[in-house]
């Protein structure tokens, strides 16, 4: 009885204690500090599948090396689990085998579960109504790279979902997905997710969005859209005020930006100081200091990108920027505002919000990334949320405990 539940008992007890240690779940992503003007709602029906929600954006927002700990961690306490196991029950080598294959199975269903479920959202709130919440970097099914079948209202979809009151289409040699989302906009902003245009391109082998390109700015590309063209870019930026707004993408060669040999380092007005894909989260943590330094030395503005293609519902970070009276602005009166702000105030520009995980900057931290990362986890849970997963816990027991006993009436009546 008592073994039946340990697993219960012990993450209970695990959900209840770590709420001595809770932390905001989405913090300054420079300094680290708490934000103040932002927090992260979530609404009944993530609430209802709590501890479902919290696993599958822990693991969306994972660095490479982190899914990789993890993984092994599950596959080593599995292991253990099953030596400890054969003390007590006959071991045959195909029902290792098949226990073996039923973890391979379920490992994929969660990371499928991650990537493909429709499921509600996390989404972050001001409480400031000057401030919105902005992606720099997400695309479409136009995209070579996105998922089959993601247009452009699903990209609104998706962003409306995770709190963000405007996102930019910056889709790899095509303006479709952004030019079909822009005919698909709110007449006023405030009214919906605002949808704008960008370009993801290559400037001396470094991926940059080039935003309001092939709308207020063309011909700054190469004919197939893929690479900037300098001189033409060069030649925008002669009028003031106007040149077009250029942001560095992680992951990214950050040494080519502070580089001293001239018209080697593409010209931006911006870096990602987050970036949603499993190896941009990667580069961003391990070098936050490094971009932070950058951009302070530099004067970029720090941003975040989803960099969303379709996969998953967790939004990795947001960029906050302050526009009096933004409500209600039409779709090009409020990018030409956004991007003015972003080439006249750079670094002082913008706050980047983040979502709160496990540390991943060294070695150590990696390699304990199992623990840390269920740790980090159930100390961003709201209240709610631990009460929800509490009823979760408990409610499995029962309706396990339920079921065997209804089996075992059949037997015991005969």
């Amino acid at each position: 009885m008592l073994r039946a539940l340990l697993w219960p008992i012990v993450i209970s007890v695990l959900v209840v204690l770590s709420a001595a240690f809770g932390v905001d779940p989405v913090r300054d992503a420079a300094t680290l500090d708490v934000v103040g003007e932002a927090r992260l709602d979530v609404t009944a029906g993530y609430l209802s599948i709590a501890p479902i929600s919290s696993v599958l954006d822990t693991l969306t927002l994972l660095t490479v090396g982190q899914h990789i700990s993890v993984a092994l961690w599950v596959i080593v306490l599995f292991a253990a689990y099953r030596i400890v196991r054969a003390r007590t029950h006959d071991v045959t080598v195909l029902r290792e085998i098949a226990a073996a294959g039923g973890l391979l199975i379920a490992i994929v269903i969660v990371y499928a579960a991650a990537a493909v479920a429709p499921r509600p959202m996390a989404q972050i709130t001001t409480s400031d109504a000057t401030v919105l919440a902005i992606d720099f970097h997400a695309h479409t099914k136009y995209s070579h790279d996105g998922r089959p079948g993601w247009d452009e209202e699903d990209v609104r979809r998706w962003h409306h979902g995770a709190g963000y009151d405007v996102a930019y289409i910056t889709d790899h040699a095509t303006f479709e997905g952004a030019e079909r989302g822009i005919a698909g906009n709110p007449a006023q902003a405030g009214e919906g997710a605002v949808l704008l245009q960008g370009l993801e391109a290559i400037d001396r082998g470094e991926h940059v969005n080039i935003l309001s390109a092939g709308r207020l700015y063309r011909g700054i590309t190469s004919p197939d859209l893929r690479d900037v063209d300098d001189q033409a870019l060069a030649l925008a930026d002669l009028i003031p005020g106007t040149s077009p707004v250029v942001i560095e993408t992680v992951p990214g060669d950050l040494s080519k930006l502070s580089s001293p040999v001239p018209n080697t380092a593409p010209a931006v007005d911006a870096i990602e100081i987050v970036d949603g894909s499993p190896r941009g989260l990667s580069q961003g943590r391990r070098e936050r200091a490094r971009i932070v330094r950058l951009a302070d030395s530099l004067n970029l503005a720090l941003v975040a990108g989803s960099d969303n293609h379709g996969w998953g519902r967790t939004a990795p970070g947001w960029t906050l920027l302050r526009i009096p009276e933004w409500r209600g602005m039409p779709t090009d009166s409020l990018s030409r505002r956004i991007e003015a702000i972003l080439r006249n105030g750079r670094r002082q520009a913008t706050r980047v919000v983040e979502r709160r995980v496990a540390d991943a900057t060294s070695p150590i931290a990696v390699a304990f990334a199992g623990p840390a990362v269920v740790w980090r986890m159930l100390t961003t849970l709201s209240a709610d949320e631990r009460v929800m997963w509490l009823v979760w816990v408990w409610g499995i027991v029962l309706v396990v405990r339920a079921v065997r006993t209804y089996r075992q009436r059949p037997a015991s009546a005969a």
